[in-house]
């Protein structure tokens, strides 16, 4: 798979889901200590997301998206063996009641 910089919360969740059942870790992380509401998300701490597998996927999130995506290069260098992706428009784009069901893909 490609991965871009960014990523929608449509193109997370079609992602996550396709990723998942091929065994690939997809982490929604949370820079801003602001959880997102009905959303699976922890907390920046790169000492615990190191222990992630290699090839594990971190979704970046803040307010807006713009700090994330001006720190991707950062996120990159500190996981090397990681994919890093800011989440577009951040927290406040967030849909809570966006899903993606089977047929969507």
């Amino acid at each position: 798979m490609n991965y871009p910089d960014e990523w929608t919360q449509e193109e997370f969740l079609k992602n996550k889901q396709k990723l998942q059942q091929e065994g690939v870790a997809v982490v929604l992380v949370d820079t801003i200590l602001s959880s997102i509401e009905k959303a699976d998300s922890v907390v920046y701490n790169p000492y615990e997301l190191k222990k992630y597998p290699e090839g594990s996927v971190f979704v970046f999130y803040c307010d807006t998206g713009k700090a994330t995506k001006e720190r991707l290069k950062e996120y990159k260098e500190k996981f090397p063996n990681h994919h890093c992706i800011s989440l577009k428009g951040g927290r406040g784009y967030w849909r809570k009641d966006m899903m993606v069901l089977d047929n969507d893909q």
